[in-house]
Parts: structure tokens; sequence; C-alpha cells
């Protein structure tokens, strides 16, 4: 048999690689992993030319400083002459020349361990970075695996609480499900909502929608509509919106160039915010200089390592980095998370504010997107989503996040799972669809009110999971809204009289208050967001005072029970509730004592204790007098007759069915728990060794059960039985029902008599 092509003399190199290629075939287990979603994810051959390099390029340089008359004359291999405009600003406005000689002569493994040393403070680390270099700084953080972040970051994060930040739009831009979703991301304990637009135009509604959906959820909670930055500050000097983060940094001056931008008009900006009393980061993050082909062969790490630098130099009160964009492009190279991760470590050592990227969706995977996220969660962050989309997938304007409202279940849990804070609470059954349409009715009646829009859909929008599920829509209607609220120039003081006016006083006053909050000023310092009694969490207020075991932010008690009661929590109460109400009195009437039989066709069907007492329902859904029909008509089948007889001084299956076997006539006989796990045994045999088990009792079927039925009876009659086969399932039904079967186990030994004998029960009620 010939073997696989490897080469052909009469062809190309090319030709004979694509040839060899079409002759791979591929196993079945091979076909099945190429199917999985991991694979539609991109992988990048690692490229140093281009940039696809997470950290260590061959062209970073080295760290360097000298410092001539107070004045920086070379910086990272750089002299003065030769700075770009990155380079001079960060020179002349970003180091302090104070500390730079003591922190450029560390070896960076000894300032690394400074970053995970407990015994070092917070503020020795923020003091020192203060004077590192861009190189040094990417150099460092270099050095620290993934476990070594997660304690600087626990570590150096500014603020004490951690806190989460939500996208809320839509496809439509409609204002009453923008209102309903921002009600709802606020219930869930969301302190920031960011909203943005499919059409430009739209932004003031979206603006004033969220604020009013916010309010009503919640005080305190910051508003942005991400949009071009003029008009973006025209909102938040009305009052409609509360912080902004759209103001880019870019590692490299030839993407600032191809941006019309320069640091001098990024910095401009960032004290226009601020000045107008709006809070205020910057983005930036890995592989948007690689996407722009402006990389320059540096490696995502330094590249970053500058941008987060120039935030520092021209006053920002933060950074949202860890990709952004460009996740998906740190997420293609070897050790690409790492460097997402590390991004967010360097804001937090040049105390800033970290929001904390995961607003990009980086993988298709779940894991993959897991893998990315969990570090922060478990480290904590000032915001550990700039963005989670708190809405379906679809409806992301920004893009899909890395957790989107399909995960908000599976991040409460996540929370419970470590005992950790990641800023979100569950929102009480039933809650929300009440919210949801109050929200939404208040925005229409503000609407209304002022004159912008007569919406009707509240019932719509306060039930829809999401722009799908309203059908047709006005998209003229929001499009005049929003040009009303621009050009009549209405603000925030117009919302609060339109909530007085239209009978919501409770809010109108919620939302004034959040303005004079506001104006006060203190949420422009480092790190700020409002709790709900509107005092400001900051670094100044709310430091991060972690030292080590035993100290550091810990839930406070209330706020741990929070983050505890999800809503699937389910105990022992609440099963014999659904129990109970599954119940068929007198199904199993006790008839007397049992009695060995006598017939070589008996068959003794043995019951645990608690079964058609307090369980009436199995594992599978199947009511335990179905389950019995069942097992009594294949017997039936086979000519041999069965009877039921309780235990009820055990829940040990095994010693269930042996000791009914015992009591059958034939020597066989079947044992069934409450939960549904059933086995078929014989007397002559000891208590493990049966004949027949059914112990995946979540996937046992009423047919199957009927099977172990006849089985028994060809067992009795000494024939051969029919080997039963679980159900094709891949579902993990340990993460499903163990919670349940403790439930359960206990119902079943609060029924056990110990020494108890055998009860025969009447088959009257199965009839």
């Amino acid at each position: 048999m010939a073997g696989p092509v490897t080469g052909d003399p009469g062809r190309s190199p090319g030709e004979t690689t694509a040839r060899s290629e079409k002759l791979i075939v591929k196993s079945g287990r091979e076909r099945f992993m190429d199917a999985q979603r991991v694979n539609l994810d991109g992988f990048a051959v690692p490229d140093a030319s281009l940039g696809l390099v997470a950290m260590d390029a061959p062209a970073d340089p080295p760290p360097s400083l000298v410092i001539a008359a107070g004045r920086v004359v070379e910086m990272d291999g750089v002299t003065e002459a030769d700075f770009d405009s990155i380079d001079a600003y960060i020179a002349r406005h970003g180091l302090d020349l104070d500390v730079a000689a003591e922190t450029m002569a560390l070896t960076d493994t000894n300032f690394a361990r400074l970053f995970v040393d407990t015994c070092t403070p917070r503020a020795e680390v923020i003091r020192l970075a203060a004077g590192a270099t861009p190189a040094k700084l990417a150099r460092v953080l270099a050095l620290l695996r993934p476990a070594e972040l997660t304690i600087a970051m626990t570590k150096l994060r500014a603020r004490r609480t951690p806190s989460n930040q939500a996208h809320v739009t839509n496809r439509l831009d409609d204002p009453l499900l923008l209102a309903a979703d921002a009600a709802t991301a606020a219930a869930f304990g969301f302190r920031e909502v960011e909203t943005t637009v499919p059409v430009l135009a739209d932004a003031p509604s979206n603006a004033v929608a969220c604020l009013i959906g916010a309010t009503v959820a919640a005080p305190g909670v910051l508003i942005q509509c991400s949009v071009e930055e003029a008009a973006e500050l025209e909102l938040g000097m009305r009052g409609l919106t509360s912080y902004a983060e759209t103001v880019s940094l870019y590692g490299t001056e030839q993407v600032f160039t191809d941006g019309d931008d320069t640091p001098w008009s990024k910095a401009f900006l960032t004290s226009a915010y601020a000045s107008r009393g709006m809070k205020m980061r910057v983005s930036s993050g890995a592989g948007a200089e690689v996407l722009m082909a402006g990389a320059e062969a540096k490696s995502m790490l330094y590249l970053e390592s500058r941008c987060v630098a120039l935030a520092r130099a021209i006053g920002a009160q933060g950074v949202q980095n860890g990709g952004i964009d460009g996740a998906s492009v740190a997420a293609s190279v070897p050790s690409g998370l790492r460097e997402l991760m590390a991004e967010n470590v360097m804001v937090m050592a040049r105390n800033l504010e970290s929001c904390s990227g995961n607003d990009a969706l980086m993988s298709e995977s779940d894991m993959r997107r897991t893998s990315r996220t969990l570090p922060i969660v478990l480290a904590g962050s000032d915001f550990v989503f700039s963005g989670f989309g708190s809405i379906q997938r679809y409806d992301n304007m920004f893009g899909p996040s890395n957790f989107n409202a399909e995960d908000i279940d599976d991040f409460l849990a996540m929370q419970r799972d470590w005992g950790v804070d990641g800023g979100l609470r569950t929102v009480a059954p039933g809650r929300l669809l009440g919210l949801r349409r109050e929200a939404a009715q208040v925005c229409a009646d503000v609407y209304r009110y002022l004159g912008l829009a007569d919406f009707s859909h509240v019932d719509l929008a306060a039930d829809a999971a999401g722009s799908k599920d309203l059908g047709e829509t006005d998209t003229l209607a929001v499009l005049g809204a929003a040009q009303a609220i621009r050009h009549r120039g209405l603000t925030v003081v117009d919302i609060v009289t339109a909530l007085d006016e239209c009978g919501y006083p409770e809010y109108a006053e919620r939302t004034l208050a959040f303005v004079r909050a506001r104006l006060a000023g203190d949420y422009l310092q480092t790190s700020a967001i409002f709790d709900e009694q509107l005092s400001v969490l900051s670094l100044v207020t709310d430091p991060n005072d972690y030292a080590g075991p035993g100290t550091g932010y810990v839930p406070p008690p209330a706020r741990q029970a929070e983050i505890d009661a999800i809503r699937q929590v389910r105990g022992v109460e609440d099963l014999r509730r659904s129990q109970s109400a599954a119940a068929i009195p007198g199904l199993l009437r006790p008839v007397g004592a049992a009695s060995a039989g006598t017939s070589p066709r008996d068959v003794v069907i043995g019951v645990s204790p608690a079964l058609g007492v307090d369980v009436w329902q199995c594992l599978s859904g199947a009511s335990v007098a179905d389950v019995l029909r069942e097992v009594l008509a294949g017997l039936e089948e086979e000519g041999c007759a069965g009877r039921v007889v309780r235990f009820p001084a055990t829940v040990d299956l095994g010693q269930i069915g042996l000791a009914a076997a015992r009591l059958s006539g034939s020597g066989i006989a079947i044992g069934l728990q409450g939960k549904g796990t059933a086995l078929i045994h014989r007397r002559d045999l000891a208590p493990l060794a049966n004949l027949e088990l059914y112990s995946v009792a979540p996937s046992v079927t009423l047919e199957l059960y009927r099977l172990l039925g006849a089985n028994a009876g060809r067992h009795a009659k000494g024939a051969t039985p029919d080997p039963a086969r679980n159900p094709y399932s891949d579902e993990a039904i340990e993460a499903r029902y163990h919670t349940t079967v403790i439930a359960l186990m206990e119902l079943e030994r609060a029924r056990v008599v110990p020494g108890a004998a055998p009860v025969e029960l009447s088959l009257e009620g199965l009839r």
C-alpha cells in the first residue's frame, strides 16, 4: 500500500504542499474537534515585524533614563533630539524625576517582587512606578506570572470596593427598551451604564432614556453616551450624562497622526471634560496599533506602557484598557491574556482608575472567555468590566462583550463560587418585570410630557428580552425625539421637572439629588463612583488597603449574603413544597406487615422510606406513580406478579433490594429509591452485587423502567434479560442534580425508623 505523498519533483514546493494538504484524511474525532467553537477564533503566528507579540519584542527598547539639569535628555534609548511627540510629552509631564533615579536603578526582578510582596505597601509601589519609564514598567510587568498578576491587582487597584460597568444599547435605539434595560442593569448592581447608538443623531435620546431607566432602579448610577467627543461633551454639560471614556490614546506617533491627534490635543480634551464637571478616563489597549499597521515592530505591552504613561501625564482620572477593541488581537498570540491583565496592573501602578476591559468578545469559546475574565474577578478591579453587555449580544452596538446578558447568571454564580465581589447582585425573582415596566412607563410619560414622542409599547418593552421582541417600531419618532432634545437645549433640569409633573416625585428628587452630588465635585477624584446613598467611593474616600491575608476589602456580611443568594438556590423546604404539589393521597396505602412470597413468579418491588410519602417525583421528572406502573407492567409482560413493599429501616438501595429479594417468592426483586435510582437484586448476592443497576436516575425514562420490570421477570423465569442502555446525553447530571439529591435524601432519612419491619403496600391507587 502506498504511503502519503511527501513530495513531487515535478511540482513547485507550494504545489506539493497544497496537494499534500488535500490528501489529509481526518478521523471522526478530529472532525468533531474542528467543529468546536474555539475554532471560530483566530490564532496568529507571532510576528514581531507586525507587532504580533504580547511582550518582550526584539525591537522593544531597553529601559534608560538620563536627566541633565532637571530635564530628561534621554529616555528608553532615545535622545531628546529624536523624541517623538509621545516621548516628549511623557518626558516633560509623565515622570516623577525626584524618584526616577531610584526606580531605574532597581533591577527588573527586584522591582517586580515589590508588586507581589505583601510587606511592601501599595503606596511604595505607586511611588516607585511614578519614576519608571514605559520600557522599564513593561519589562517589570512582563516578569509577573498569572498568579502574581492577580496578587498585584488585588494590592494595587485604587478603590477598595470593586465595581462594574454595563453596556445598554439596542439595534433600534428604542427609548422604552433602553429605559427598561438601564433599570435592569442598575438593579443588578452596575454603577456605570454606557450606551451608544447605531444612528449618531439618536444620541441625546439614548442618554435621556438610560438616565431615566437607571434612576428608576437605583440612585447614583453614572451614565455615558459614547459618541463623537463634542456631542458627548455637550450631553455632559447638559447633565444628561456624567462620565466619558472614549478619548483614545495610541502607543505610536504614526497612529496618533492618522487620527489627526497628538498628545496635546488629547490633554486639551481631558481638561475640557474635567473643567466641565465630567468624570473622564481615556481608552487604550493592546492590538490597536497592530490593527492600524503602526506597531513599529514593538510588543503590545510596551506600546500600552507608553499609552498608560501618557494617560498619567495628561491628567486623566483613569484608563479603560485590557485590549478593548483589540482584545482578540492580543488573544491571538501566545501569552496574550497575560498581557491584557498586565495592562490593567500597569494602570493601577500609575495610580489611576482601572476599567479593566472585558468589554469586547475576545473568543467564541466559553472557556477562553472565562479564562480571560476570571482572574480579574478574583483580584477585584475598580471596574471588572468596562462594559458587561447587560443586553443580548445582538443588541450590543459596541459589538458583543466578553460577557453578555446570556452570562449574567453565570457571573453571579462565579461570585458566589469564590466568595468574591464582582459588583453585581441577584435581582429578586419576580421583581424585574415590574421594574422594567415602571422604567418604560416613566420614560414614555416623560417623552410625552416634553412633546418628544408618544410611545405606547410599554408592555412590549417591559417583557422584551431584546429588540427582536418589539416587532416594528417608529424609528423616525426616535430620531425626532433626539433632534428635539438637542435643538431645544433640554437639560437634566427639564427631566427633573417632567418627572415631577408626570407624578413621579421620588424619581425627580432622586435625579436632582444626583445632580447636586455631582456638582459638589467629589466624583472627579480618581476611581470615583457613587454608592446608592450617593456617597462617593474613590481613591481618596475608599482607598485600597490590601497588605496581605486578613487585610483589604472583604464583602461586609450583608453584601456577602447578597452575593450568596443567587436565585437558583434551593433547600430542603423548597423541595418539600414542590414534592407536595405532586402528591397523590392514598397512592400506596399500608396493608400490614410484609411476608415472604411462595410463588416462583412473585417479584417484590422494595421502595425507600419516603417514596410515596414525602417524595412523589423522581429526578427524571417522572411521577412515582408512573414509574411503579411501568415497572409492574414490565413484570406482567413476562408473566410475573409484582407487589410493593416499603422498607422503613434504611435508605441504602442495595440493602432494600436484597431484603426485598429475600421476601420474594422468586428470589428476585427490584429496589427503588424516591429519586429514581433502581436495581434488580437476587437473594443470594452480596448487597452491592446486584444484577442490574439504573444509577443515572435523571436519565431514566418510563420506557427504561418498563424494561427494568421485564428484565426482573426474565431473571425470575431464568430467561435472558435484554441489557438496558442509558440514553445519550452530554449533560453534567452531577452539577444539575446533586443538590436536589441531597435534599431528597434528607426527606428519605427523616422517614427512617431504625429496626422497623417491612410494610406491604396496596396497589389499588396505581390502578
